[in-house]
């Protein structure tokens, strides 16, 4: 028999190796302790802070991830353009055009139930894609019998974010934003019975900007001219969120962070 209550352990964008580390050191223990069905992590930042490779996916999968979202930096790795399609339960914005390698969602069984994972991306301050609110509407349209239904909305802007989880509250069990990672405080259940944060932040160096070198980004702040990145130093935040969802309604019934540091 199924579980009537499933989880699902959302960990936020992992920015480059600290962050790597970070899941592979936190993530084994944090399922054991809190046993979730499913395991989601956005791994696009995770080859230097900018991008994914197939050899960090499958790291990421050997740490715990049973699926992996991405958003904006999805192919700043060249070869990950070739190495996606070939790629299970990795997935890239699904409002990309259709031509674009990769899907945008999967059906992935685990706890004795279907669920669907799609993974949308924002066009406020973007490059503007295909219009995520009808590209949700076409994924569940296509999928009109998952009950249990996780999206990853990669936006820069709250708004969007904010209105994405309006969209499909009462639709899907979750609705959680990626992409700024700083963590929001808004964790909360929508009428309808869907699961949602604003942001739920990072996987990376906690003094950092963002999880890039502070010093690199101040300068850039202060100059205007343009500099090259680098992934920061020091201790790295662990953000998530923990969302349960009753399995036979596909409502969600809690969500909260988890977060933890790793030194």
């Amino acid at each position: 028999m199924p579980d009537a209550d499933f989880k699902i352990l959302f960990v936020a964008d992992v920015v480059g190796h600290p962050g790597r580390d970070a899941v592979k050191a936190i993530l084994p223990a944090l399922k054991k302790e809190l046993r979730p069905n499913l395991t989601i992590v956005n791994g696009e930042n995770a080859a230097g802070g900018f991008g994914l490779t197939a050899k960090i996916a499958a790291e990421l999968k050997a740490s715990g991830a049973d699926v992996i979202t991405t958003g904006n930096h999805v192919f700043a790795q060249k070869e990950f353009v070739g190495e996606l399609p070939n790629l299970e339960r990795v997935l890239r914005p699904a409002n990309y055009p259709p031509a674009a390698p990769g899907q945008g969602w999967c059906v992935v069984e685990a706890g004795g139930r279907q669920v669907l994972v799609m993974n949308l991306i924002g066009r406020i301050f973007l490059d503007a894609l295909d219009d995520p609110f009808r590209t949700a509407d076409a994924i569940l349209g296509a999928h009109p019998d998952s009950r249990i239904v996780f999206c990853d909305m990669h936006a820069e802007a709250t708004s969007e974010k904010n209105a994405m989880g309006w969209y499909l509250d009462g639709r899907a069990s979750a609705v959680v934003g990626t992409h700024t990672h700083v963590p929001t405080a808004d964790a909360r259940i929508l009428p309808g019975g869907t699961a949602y944060v604003t942001d739920v932040g990072m996987v990376g160096p906690r003094d950092g900007c963002i999880g890039m070198d502070k010093d690199i980004v101040v300068q850039r702040f202060l100059t205007g001219v343009p500099s090259r990145f680098a992934v920061a130093s020091g201790p790295v935040t662990f953000n998530s969120v923990l969302v349960n969802i009753d399995g036979s309604t596909g409502r969600a019934t809690s969500i909260q962070r988890v977060d933890r540091e790793h030194v």
